[in-house]
């Protein structure tokens, strides 16, 4: 676990506050996961948010639980994950195991349309272990509009390693970070970039008391990036829908299986009989191959598949179901 040092608690402060509303009025709810200490907290708390602050270390949460009886109800914490809402897992959940739902109504937010306002906003450091498959959970979850995202366009304000956020904002045709997460990304989030920060403004609480920087080759990786993922408005429009969302999901982590390949032997191993008409039709160059391809070329491409009588979504059933149960 990374904690933050206390001299970044203002620029933090300063990001969080863009866009909330000033002056009187019921306070901003920002919900915080992992808070470990409390740095950050006691800024934000300063700052005029509400916070609920979702931590699962027992010693941090002890010391947080004296910092919420000192307040008059700006702070509620938790025992809970973060990372481990809503498992699928059998019978009554354990903490630090999180039920969403009973999260959400300890809270006090409900549920609104997907194009309404953000109902909440979320702010945490991603641990570094496994990094990429929390970032994958994420989206999952934001594509089903399931656990956080029952409730609507949830706002997310992470840091993230320097080496996830040039994945998440590579441009087609870069080859080596050009992938499957950046075309679900930035079709699915409106990706800010609020600040970069040395990793050396980071404390640890690991044993060895060292830095566990993750190794990049291809990108730089010098500093934690704080990254603000709001989903977009007009995600589930055309044919796209929570329904069919991890088909398309799948469709596009296929395709990057060889990202070099072309458009057309990719729809021909789906043994489509009407490649040349299709891309055609999508104005898309014949020679053209998958990393060249742009977010919504690949949106535009599912919901032409989707009209096409020579596609399947049975073609992926087996790797949505085991993709699936290891993201939870």
């Amino acid at each position: 676990r990374f904690i933050a040092c206390p001299q970044l608690a203002r620029t933090v402060r300063r990001c969080l506050q863009h866009g909330a509303c000033p002056g009187p009025g019921p306070q901003p709810l920002l919900l915080e996961f992992a808070p470990g200490p409390g740095i950050l907290t006691r800024s934000l708390l300063d700052a005029g948010f509400r916070v609920v602050a979702l931590e699962s270390n027992l010693d941090f949460f002890t010391d947080l639980q004296s910092l919420e009886n000192s307040l008059d109800g700006q702070l509620k914490v938790i025992h809970g994950d973060f990372f481990r809402l809503d498992p699928l897992a059998k019978g009554a959940l354990k903490p630090p195991a999180v039920s969403s739902d009973k999260l959400f109504e300890t809270m006090g937010v409900a549920a609104v349309p997907w194009r309404a306002d953000v109902p909440l906003k979320v702010f945490g450091i991603v641990p570094q272990q496994l990094e990429r498959n929390r970032l994958w959970r994420l989206l999952f979850a934001m594509y089903e509009c399931s656990s956080i995202y029952r409730y609507g366009r949830v706002e997310l304000n992470l840091f993230i390693s320097e080496k996830e956020y040039t994945v998440l904002t590579a441009k087609p045709g870069k080859s080596k970070i050009y992938q499957a997460l950046t075309v679900l990304a930035q079709l699915g989030y409106e990706i800010e970039l609020l600040h970069k920060e040395p990793w050396s403004s980071f404390a640890t609480n690991l044993k060895n008391g060292g830095l566990a920087i993750p190794k990049a080759v291809q990108v730089p990786n010098d500093h934690l990036c704080l990254v603000r993922l709001t989903p977009q408005e007009n995600l589930f429009t055309g044919g796209l829908k929570p329904s069919n969302a991890s088909t398309f999901i799948f469709m596009v982590k296929q395709s990057f299986a060889k990202p070099k390949s072309r458009l057309t032997d990719r729809l021909n191993s789906w043994s489509l009989d009407n490649t040349d008409r299709l891309m055609k039709a999508l104005e898309i160059p014949k020679k053209a191959s998958m990393c060249n391809l742009y977010p919504e070329d690949y949106k535009r491409l599912f919901e032409a598949l989707q009209n096409s009588d020579m596609f399947a979504e049975t073609l992926f059933h087996d790797e949505v179901l085991a993709s699936t149960r290891i993201m939870n």
